[in-house]
């Protein structure tokens, strides 16, 4: 069933109302708020990566009190253990028997805040790989669903090497987007210290639930994609690959891997959110091309010449939307 100018004015407003709301306690970072909504009502995670003390964590609370979530933070750490993420059996007595009972760790939950993720080991991370990629965990041999809708957002510092572990490629990719969090400007530096350092407290009103966020998710799969829209995504994708013909020169030289079929679903799908955000009911060129570099930048991989010239994963992409011709 197709969506109407009516519906997608109705989901439009809704949106623009939370980030309107989120955007009262966070300073600036206006491009991350709406690329973060657009991966949450695409169904998708987010890495947020930045220095400390950029309000990445203060973001992710503030959308779960916004979208009334079930909301749970883990402080990522070398000595967690996958059991500290999604729970372990415990032994109970229940009329003098002794049972084995699961209790629940903090990954079921609506939104999950994933703080520093890369300064756990990689055991630990690989415990949120199913959760993210299949929205279940199985401990043990019993599989359990996870609460709908859920997500994680992560966050990670780019410069911080001592006792981290860098993000396998294979859980780089069930993140739907990479957002870099930068440094603000004068401005803002000042409204953050005049909101920071008095009594007054920003109070947040919840504007969505869970089951509207839903909803809103199954409109927004029906917003329309023209053919020529679709081939553009879609050779963006396959342009990323140096061992296939549509890779061009450039990327052979400088890549060493190109992005998964993750990234296509992932682009289609929050280009279709975007329309919505942009009030229309199809998605244009314009939105694949938006979403390209949050879609990409974690999904390509540079090779030694790409990083000894100084290349960046940015600049790859800035030379493949050059080259690739609107069909």
């Amino acid at each position: 069933m197709e969506i109407n100018e009516k519906e997608m004015i109705e989901v439009s407003t809704k949106i623009k109302r939370c980030e309107e709301e989120i955007a009262k306690g966070i300073i600036g970072q206006k491009d991350i708020i709406r690329n973060v909504l657009v991966a949450i009502f695409a169904d998708g995670n987010v890495l947020l990566e930045g220095m400390p003390g950029m309000g990445k964590t203060q973001l992710v609370k503030t959308i779960g009190k916004v979208l009334n979530l079930s909301f749970s933070r883990i402080q990522f750490t070398p000595d967690l253990m996958p059991a500290d993420v999604v729970g372990t059996n415990i032994v109970v007595k229940e009329n003098d028997k002794t049972l084995f009972k699961f209790e629940k760790g903090p990954v079921f939950t609506n939104l999950l805040l994933a703080d520093e993720i890369n300064r756990a080991t990689p055991k630990t991370q690989s415990a949120l790989l199913e959760a993210m990629g299949e929205k279940t965990v199985t401990v043990g041999k019993t599989t359990y669903e996870m609460s709908k809708p859920f997500m994680v957002l992560a966050t990670q510092n780019p410069i911080e090497q001592e006792g981290t572990y860098p993000l396998p490629e294979a859980q780089l990719d069930r993140f739907l987007f990479k957002l870099n969090v930068d440094f603000p400007n004068l401005q803002e530096l000042k409204e953050i210290m005049d909101l920071t350092l008095t009594n007054n407290k920003v109070e947040f009103d919840p504007v969505l639930e869970g089951d509207e966020i839903l909803k809103i998710r199954e409109t927004i799969r029906e917003i329309k994609l023209a053919e020529a829209v679709k081939e553009f995504a879609l050779k963006l994708i396959l342009a990323t690959h140096p061992e296939i013909p549509e890779g061009s020169e450039f990327v052979k030289k400088y890549v060493e891997a190109g992005a998964s079929p993750r990234a296509a679903q992932g682009i289609i799908s929050g280009a279709k959110v975007r329309a919505v955000m942009e009030g229309r009911l199809n998605v244009s060129f314009d939105d694949i091309k938006a979403l390209a570099y949050p879609i990409l930048r974690h999904r390509i991989i540079l090779n030694f010449d790409a990083i000894t010239e100084g290349l960046t994963e940015e600049s790859i992409i800035d030379k493949i939307l050059e080259d690739l011709k609107v069909v």
